[in-house]
């Protein structure tokens, strides 16, 4: 199929409706709600950029750039660019050890919900079987449908199945490699590396350089061949959407995957990031950060185990997953969700520190899912003395929260207080929830009928006045994770 058959069909099920390509149609598209009781993926970085395992998974634009250290570590590595380029890589990724099953058996162990593998990165190396590109894990590399394989052993597990594509970034992701001598400037590759932008850095300024016809075509094509595949239910874009030559695009893209998933009887949602797509059209996600304030609206949070780089590296850097822990808390009181992305090795193994900390997080989510799965937002997120710092990028350092930093959620008729700091002597007292007899129109109006603390055992007592709901809790709690108090009310 070419990429001009591919976009004929897409206008064919745009035209049959029931949405079009207008944000008047794509913003009547509700959230699923399946994904809004989910509250926990796992993202998943996996290319040919694992095979140098150095920097990041950038590595595919950085090698070509003299003013990056990545340049002078492939010619140290592997030779010049015009001997040894990206594309060199490819053969060498072979994921020997590959096993889909394994891979999935993890992810539910950790107690995510739903997994979304990268399907095409920014070096335009598509991980599954595809009649537009020969550039593909199908023909080269592992020689395997990878993305194909991931969503069987999702299906058998229960785990919804989603993907992500970055492709939008190609069109100038190689272009250091213009400025001399590289297999870049290749005509024999130019199918792979495509027909880079010129001007350096200024190409990724998203509101000057506008991408060629050529690319726009063949990213919509390429997105809605994946939708077919492997009927995802979500797909993630990353940055550069946003681009205005791009609008047109994206806005065909959703009405084609939205009347798509209402013939398979589907329900879908896409990401973005910043403002590539209107409000209520689409669910916004911000990438390595979050909200400081409860947002009415759903939205997500895609962030990485490690700290400095999204695929796998030799020298990646890993959170501690009570800092994760306390992330995804912290979230999900503000209406959000986390996606949390692990980094396999070239091989197809996932690092022991990876599955250290996955391990870890589910142990938790075993203890407290019910406080997490299938809630909502209470009348206000949280209370305490800690605010994070909103907005993209924030996740380096880990928040020091205290014993008076609570976090809330609700289901049910059920109010789960998320302690997030718990103090060794059990005493407690929740501001947000006073009862004084001359204010009826305070929160306190509700009578509490029970107080637990899930996954322990502990005696609870309690009392109320105009101060808050002061709790004692003794049992042998001793953890560094946020523990959870259950308040059955009336």
């Amino acid at each position: 199929m070419t990429v001009e058959q591919k976009l004929k069909e897409v206008d064919k099920v745009i035209a049959q409706g029931p949405y079009d390509a207008s944000w008047e149609s794509l913003c009547h598209y509700p959230v699923p709600q399946w994904y809004q009781d989910a509250k926990f993926g796992i993202f998943i970085h996996w290319g040919v950029y694992s095979v140098p395992a150095f920097s990041s998974e950038w590595y595919p634009r950085f090698m070509y750039d003299k003013e990056r250290r990545e340049y002078e570590h492939h010619i140290r590595t592997y030779g010049p660019q015009k001997e040894f380029g990206y594309k060199d890589f490819i053969p060498m990724f072979k994921a020997e050890h590959f096993n889909a099953d394994e891979w999935m058996d993890l992810f539910e162990q950790a107690g995510a919900k739903y997994v979304m593998p990268v399907a095409e990165h920014h070096d335009g190396f598509q991980m599954y079987e595809s009649e537009l590109s020969r550039w593909n894990a199908k023909n080269m590399g592992p020689c395997r449908d990878v993305i194909g394989e991931l969503k069987q052993a999702a299906d058998k597990r229960g785990l919804v199945f989603c993907l992500s594509n970055h492709r939008a970034e190609h069109c100038w992701f190689f272009n250091k490699g213009l400025e001399y001598d590289s297999d870049v400037t290749d005509p024999a590759y130019e199918d792979f590396y495509g027909n880079q932008q010129e001007g350096g850095d200024k190409t990724q300024d998203i509101y000057v350089e506008q991408p060629s016809e050529a690319h726009l075509k063949g990213w919509l094509a390429r997105a809605c061949e994946m939708v077919d595949k492997y009927r995802p239910q979500v797909v993630w874009f990353d940055w550069w959407i946003q681009n205005i030559a791009f609008k047109p695009y994206i806005k065909k893209f959703a009405a084609y995957y939205y009347n798509r998933a209402v013939q398979w009887g589907l329900d879908v949602a896409i990401n973005y990031k910043y403002q590539a797509y209107a409000f209520h059209s689409a669910v916004l996600d911000i990438e390595r950060g979050a909200l400081d304030y409860l947002h009415p609206r759903f939205w997500q949070t895609d962030t990485a185990i490690a700290t400095n780089s999204w695929g796998y590296t030799e020298d990646n850097h890993y959170k501690n997953p009570v800092d994760i822990v306390c992330d995804l808390v912290d979230i999900v009181s503000k209406n959000g969700c986390m996606l949390l992305n692990v980094g396999p090795k070239a091989d197809g193994t996932i690092t022991e520190e990876e599955r250290s900390v996955l391990l870890s997080v589910g142990e938790w989510l075993k203890r407290n899912g019910e406080g997490i799965y299938g809630t909502t937002y209470w009348q206000k997120y949280g209370e305490g003395p800690t605010k994070i710092t909103g907005g993209y990028f924030q996740d380096s350092d880990p928040v020091p929260y205290t014993s008076e930093d609570i976090r809330f959620t609700f289901k049910k008729g059920n109010l789960y207080a998320f302690v997030m700091r718990y103090p060794d002597d059990g005493r407690l007292l929740i501001r947000s929830y006073p009862r004084d007899p001359e204010n009826k129109s305070q929160t306190g109006e509700f009578d509490i009928e029970e107080i637990s603390v899930l996954g322990y055992e502990a005696d609870v007592t309690f009392s109320q006045d105009s101060e808050g709901l002061h709790i004692q809790v003794k049992g042998n709690i001793k953890t560094d994770y946020p523990v959870c108090l259950k308040i059955k009310i009336n």
